[in-house]
């Protein structure tokens, strides 16, 4: 089996890779640091035969991302696991060279050009969303929220629920794809907002173990095929409101964010 993770060189992405290396998995490890990559891939090859390859990628670069997405194409013939699992959060509001917002960029649109630039070899997309797409409103018209009045919660929240429309939007062009919601879990993610901190407090949250497992299971569970296009919290497939769920809303955002991304 052959699975690329992104936003692999800490957190859940460290963790899942090497679980899955123990589970027999070769791996594409990517991510903005090649020392932490490195590191990670050591980890991965002391406890399996796996030979991790990095690719660096910063996906607040489309550019960046198309260059990953020939590095991964010309080392592997076919990508059994996908897992889009790179994100952000950011109280800021900042904007990327490609002048889109930052999040909105580096937790859809860049996962979605690199998933479809390598769509024609994969067999099943995993992708790390969060329940922050429940209460979030999403306007397809204005991914930046340049005309609306800006709260970085509820930006990540767009991002978030944009990750479970790509989702419902693959299962319909025939790829196994389904998301999760990985749990609050202990590590840098959102450092420093008051939320996190809460959030975080001893006993309250899990460790990156635990949001890795849930991300393995969709990579390598019947559930991440039989259940293509679901929403999973916990292991088990959720219902999701309309605004998470409805086609024509995920098709809608697929042509947005291929005429933004240039596909």
């Amino acid at each position: 089996m052959i699975t690329v993770i992104t936003g692999a060189s800490a957190g859940i992405g460290a963790a899942s890779a090497l679980d899955l290396a123990k589970k027999g998995h070769q791996l594409v490890l990517v991510g903005r640091s090649r020392a932490r990559l490195t590191a990670v891939a050591e980890r991965a090859r002391s406890v399996s035969d796996s030979d991790p390859k990095i690719v660096v990628a910063d996906y607040a670069s489309f550019d960046s991302v198309r260059q990953a997405a020939d590095e991964i194409k010309e080392h592997c013939a076919r990508v059994d696991v996908l897992a889009n699992n790179a994100g952000v959060m950011t109280p800021r509001r900042e904007l990327t060279s490609d002048g889109h917002e930052l999040m909105i960029q580096v937790n859809h649109l860049s996962p979605f050009l690199l998933t479809n630039l390598l769509l024609d070899r994969v067999g099943r997309v995993v992708t790390t969303t969060s329940r922050a797409a429940y209460w979030a409103k999403l306007d397809i018209s204005d991914l930046s929220r340049n005309g609306r009045r800006w709260n970085g919660w509820q930006q990540y929240g767009d991002s978030k629920q944009a990750n479970v429309l790509f989702t419902v939007a693959l299962a319909a062009r025939g790829t196994a794809a389904t998301c999760f919601h990985p749990g609050v879990i202990r590590t840098g993610f959102a450092a420093g907002t008051f939320i996190m901190r809460a959030l975080t407090l001893p006993g309250l949250a899990e460790p990156p173990e635990s949001g890795a497992a849930r991300l393995v299971h969709l990579a390598t569970a019947a559930d991440g095929v039989t259940n293509s296009g679901r929403y999973f919290k916990k292991d088990r497939p959720r219902n999701v409101p309309a605004t998470m769920g409805d086609l024509a809303r995920a098709e809608a955002l697929w042509a947005a964010s291929a005429e933004v991304t240039g596909l």
